[in-house]
């Protein structure tokens, strides 16, 4: 939390303690050691700023009623040099506290002097985190839920180094292993079809079907003619690959960065074959006697790290069994890794980098291969429990009131493409953060590109618009802020100035909680949430009120708030815009 937050829930805490040593001063207390607290901010703040259950929590030890206790706290309470203006008894024994002028000017001034850095922490204590996001196979275009991945991973990200964590970005290039066999395959027959026509072989049914792999034969053609045709069929594949998998690659970042996702490592799979880093893994888990053959296949002993992996959280034996755990093959009868394999040797080059952290973005249809990654971890020697693994459920594209599936223009499935193409990025990469990872997502294409209220980028970025007019208005008419002290700033007592105040001061705190539940869709809510206040604080108080003092202290309140938003837009990288038309009546 902030540090001013964080300093009235000390002094809360200090208050009730100091109170309740008077009371025992006065007999009214038997002296006995007295357990531990909580103070919080209430759900509804009509009971205060902040709770504590001091009272309840006393009753036993001081064998007294809560409701007494409280009251007792509250009588001998000494608030001076404190946020807070008084304390109240409430309910059962709840003693509430409530914030005076003098915290509200704290968090405006608090805003005023960190500008951009305003909602920074340093919870995070510089760790090292990795977040690995997309990471979608080179074989074909990125879909839907490449799209989702990818808001909600440089989203995360960047909430992730506002809360004070080192973060790197990183995608996972599948440039090996069977994938690629397959790609190899399915554009060798496209190509040959070009010039075999009839005799050249059908498609097998588990191979890449989609117009990308012709369009690169044909490319591929274009460059080489029939010259390929008569060549050993690995050379054929081999150039085909070597043509087509960089340009399928330089597509995802080219896509990538116009969805302003900029990655500090492009991570290829080949590197982990190529460098024997999977045959480490293989000869670390043989030596731990983890590894076995049968059937000419290499196998992991699974069932038997994940059993001991659960016994240790507390599952029984008849828990575990249930789950049917099986083990899991390393390397197949043809000689050749899994993605499992391979999977276990990039999470330990990850570690290796000296990373204290990785989170990886999955699709949850992974959810089977969670605790498989968890356990290989621990299996090789490392903690399976600083890898943390989101998972992201799907999307639908809706229109007109119904899911849309292929796109009009191509008569193909949504790709990143198409939806980079038809829908303002600032809408994708907002949107796609307005729900928990957790949850299935709708993506209303019509809302995405109405400019209104209903909109809710488009409902934060004309908040900040409207500030500017109004400074720039005021400006013209010879008012800008001048530095302010307390004695201005504590004409901001309007209900509608408090609240927003309050609102504001919460943002480093949200941007905490976000962080450690990787969750930055509480941070586009808080945007709205902001931008709401906002337009209610602004009809129901003129800035330009005809008294110098209070037009000071609420010109500073709206800088304040421009700032704010600001700085949250400009985290997920959402343009700012400083002048907008205003479109519908509703804002």
């Amino acid at each position: 939390m902030s540090l001013l937050v964080k300093k009235t829930h000390t002094d809360a805490r200090t208050a009730i303690m100091e109170a309740a040593g008077a009371a025992v001063a006065q007999g009214v207390f038997p002296e006995e050691p007295l357990p531990g607290f909580n103070t919080e901010v209430p759900a509804d703040r009509k009971n205060g700023d902040i709770s504590s259950n001091a009272a309840m929590v006393w009753a036993k030890a001081l064998r007294m009623p809560p409701r007494k206790i409280a009251e007792t706290i509250v009588e001998n309470i000494q608030l001076g040099g404190t946020f807070f203006d008084r304390a109240e008894v409430a309910g059962p024994g709840f003693i509430n506290f409530y914030y005076g002028a003098s915290f509200y000017c704290a968090i405006v001034e608090d805003i005023l002097a960190k500008g951009n850095d305003y909602g920074r922490s340093g919870f995070g204590g510089g760790q090292k985190i990795n977040v690995e996001f997309v990471s979608a196979n080179p074989t074909g275009p990125m879909h839907m839920g490449n799209a989702r991945g990818g808001a909600l991973g440089d989203c995360l990200a960047a909430v992730l180094d506002f809360a004070g964590y080192e973060v790197s970005r990183e995608f996972y290039i599948n440039d090996a292993g069977n994938q690629i066999d397959k790609f190899a395959l399915s554009l060798d027959i496209r190509y040959r079809q070009i010039y075999e026509g009839e005799n050249a072989p059908e498609l097998p049914e588990d191979s890449y079907h989609g117009a990308d792999i012709t369009e690169r034969a044909k490319e591929f053609a274009d460059v080489h003619g029939d010259s390929y045709i008569s060549k050993p069929e690995s050379e054929r594949r081999k150039a085909l690959v070597d043509f087509a998998l960089p340009k399928n690659i330089q597509a995802m970042k080219d896509n990538l960065t116009k969805y302003r996702i900029e990655y500090d490592t492009w991570f290829h799979e080949s590197v982990l074959h190529n460098d024997g880093e999977i045959a480490e893994i293989i000869e670390i888990l043989k030596s731990r006697n983890l590894a076995y053959e049968k059937d000419g296949a290499l196998w992991y002993k699974n069932a038997e790290v994940l059993s001991s992996r659960l016994q240790k959280e507390g599952k029984t034996p008849a828990e575990i069994e249930k789950l049917g755990l099986k083990d899991e093959v390393l390397i197949r009868q043809n000689g050749n890794p899994t993605y499992f394999a391979a999977d276990i040797a990039y999470h330990r080059n990850k570690f290796s980098r000296g990373f204290d952290r990785a989170i990886d973005i999955w699709g949850a249809d992974h959810h089977g291969h969670v605790a498989r990654m968890k356990g290989a971890l621990d299996a090789i020697g490392l903690d399976g429990d600083k890898l943390d693994i989101v998972l992201m459920q799907l999307v639908n594209l809706i229109k007109d009131g119904g899911v849309v599936k292929m796109s009009k223009r191509t008569g193909k499935a949504i790709t990143l493409t198409d939806l980079l193409e038809d829908i303002p990025i600032d809408a994708v990469r907002f949107l796609f953060n307005m729900r928990e990872p957790g949850s299935q997502m709708d993506f209303d294409l019509d809302l995405a590109v109405e400019q209104s209220s209903d909109n809710p980028v488009y409902y934060c970025q004309y908040a900040h618009a409207r500030i500017c007019s109004i400074l720039k208005k005021l400006e013209s008419e010879g008012i800008v802020l001048k530095p302010c002290g307390a004695d201005v700033l504590s004409l901001l007592t309007a209900p509608e100035e408090r609240e927003l105040i309050l609102h504001l001061a919460s943002l480093t705190d949200e941007i905490i909680t976000a962080a450690k539940n990787y969750d930055p869709a509480k941070i586009t809510r808080y945007a709205v949430t902001l931008s709401a206040l906002f337009h209610k604080f602004y009809n129901a108080c003129r800035v330009n009120c005809g008294d110098a003092g209070l037009t000071q202290a609420r010109l500073a309140l709206c800088v304040c708030v421009k700032t704010v938003l600001a700085n949250v837009l400009t985290m997920f990288k959402i343009t700012v815009p400083e002048y907008m038309e205003k479109e519908a009546e509703t804002l």
